[in-house]
């Protein structure tokens, strides 16, 4: 176990139960001396992310994580519970067939253990080296889809700009339940704001590995780096497990032609920037392609499986990296 401190940045791709990997991956950085300044997540990604940034002991990472009830996670409204027409009725008016008041609830414990109830608690401290702008000083960054005006809303970076909020004000929490929304399977998140309200459904939509979310655009170098992990298998056979319901369709003409279409909006986008050398040198992709990430019934083994898969896929990137040739391929390839 290294005792030097080495600073680094963090992104972690969205994945539903497959985020159990993220905590295997992260324990192997912080045995190597690792320390993360800003975290960056998506859905799954955002949940364990926002217990990093709030400074979550690693040692006491995994046993929470391993206790949250997955199953107790599907939350079914009132609505959904109806028998045989609950759920196409939750779905159709509802737009989602669970509540996420069960994760909300979870995760807002958990950060008020650690002292964190709003982003006010997770800012950083003015540094003229870091080349950031005043609302980007924060330690996690959630990334969602704002289907209201169909864009991406990096939260808190984009409460001011678009929403008019004052971003320490908001709750972390309410960020992370709006970034994990799984279209039709979770209500999408609703923001109340001086113009109206805006909808926001899982951040994977849009993107669901944010690898560029701390890339410095003032043409300097890094101070340091950026590791991202990245847990959905490539395509295409990511296609039928991301939308495992959709095979329900397949009795219809063209419907996995649909199934192919979803995948590719949540992976693809992602899945073209893991084409460049300047992502792969710092991207570590989790064996994960044995478990299906809507399986929130995971038994321990399932759970062991994943963890362990997240600690050997770190171990292993971090024996062949190194900070030269990761400044080479950054400095050939974001744009400044």
């Amino acid at each position: 176990m290294s005792t030097e401190e080495k600073p680094a940045d963090l992104v972690l791709e969205g994945g539903g139960v497959l985020g159990i990997a993220h905590v295997g991956a992260v324990s192997v950085f912080l045995e190597h001396g690792y320390r993360f300044e800003r975290v960056a997540g998506t859905s799954a990604g955002a949940v364990v992310g926002s217990l990093i940034a709030a400074g979550m002991p690693h040692d006491r990472l995994r046993p929470v994580m391993d206790d949250l009830n997955y199953r107790g996670l599907l939350d079914r409204t009132n609505l959904a519970k109806i028998p045989i027409v609950g759920t196409p009725a939750a779905v159709l008016f509802k737009a989602g067939v669970c509540k996420g008041d069960q994760l909300r609830e979870w995760l807002g414990n958990r950060l008020h253990e650690l002292g964190v109830e709003t982003f006010e608690q997770l800012k950083l401290p003015p540094d003229p080296r870091d080349g950031l702008e005043d609302y980007q000083r924060y330690k996690l960054v959630v990334i969602t889809a704002d289907v209201t005006s169909g864009r991406i809303a990096r939260l808190p970076w984009d409460y001011q700009r678009l929403y008019g909020l004052d971003p320490d004000k908001q709750r972390v929490v309410d960020a992370v339940r709006a970034s994990m929304s799984i279209p039709y399977l979770f209500e999408p998140f609703k923001l109340r704001h001086a113009t109206g309200t805006s909808r926001f459904v899982d951040g994977g939509v849009l993107s669901a590995f944010p690898i560029d979310a701390f890339d410095r655009r003032d043409g300097k170098q890094p101070r340091w780096p950026t590791f991202g992990i990245k847990l959905i298998p490539p395509l295409p056979k990511a296609d039928t497990k991301l939308l495992p319901w959709v095979r329900l369709l397949h009795r219809v003409p063209a419907a996995h032609l649909f199934e192919q279409i979803a995948a590719t909006m949540i992976v693809g986008h992602d899945q073209t920037y893991l084409d460049q050398p300047w992502v792969a040198k710092r991207a570590i992709q989790v064996d994960t392609d044995a478990l299906n990430m809507f399986d929130f019934g995971i038994k321990k083994p399932a759970r062991d499986f994943l963890y362990d898969h997240g600690r050997s896929a770190a171990t292993g990137f971090l024996d062949t990296w190194d900070w030269v040739s990761y400044r080479d391929e950054y400095r050939a390839g974001p744009p400044a």
